[in-house]
């Protein structure tokens, strides 16, 4: 159902692929932006990325139950980060790369931005997923 796909011709990316190709027929689902919130709506990890980027994938791995799929269906991501600090952003990343998401790998963009919607909200990660037929999970 996905095929990953590094190009031999360009410099090999550390823990994610160039793309993922989906074969016709699948379903995909476009997930709105997983923030750094509680159930209750409070922001979880105030002024700490990785916590914050802990509670996203958290929240991200919820989206994609809720569509009937997971982590490892997650066919690319982009990451935003309220720093220009690369090292914030590589302890971000690491979060990312514990959790499953990497493990196709799926494609991803790591950027750091200005702000984000919610006050004190430092992570943010959108995604693309396949959600696979029940009968034929792989």
């Amino acid at each position: 159902m996905i095929r990953r796909v590094t190009s031999p011709a360009l410099f090999p990316p550390p823990t994610y692929s160039h793309a993922s190709v989906v074969e016709a027929g699948t379903r995909i689902a476009f997930l709105a932006g997983a923030v750094p919130l509680d159930a209750e709506g409070k922001l979880v990890g105030e002024g700490d990325p990785v916590r914050q980027a802990e509670q996203v994938v958290a929240n991200l791995a919820e989206q994609l139950r809720a569509v009937g799929s997971d982590l490892a269906h997650v066919l690319s991501t982009d990451v935003y980060v309220v720093s220009g600090d690369t090292a914030v952003l590589s302890a971000v990343w690491e979060v990312v790369e514990a959790s499953g998401l990497s493990a196709g790998p799926h494609a991803s963009t790591l950027l750091g931005v200005a702000c984000l919607g919610y006050s004190g909200q430092l992570v943010e990660i959108t995604a693309t997923a396949a959600v696979p037929d029940p009968e034929r999970r792989s």
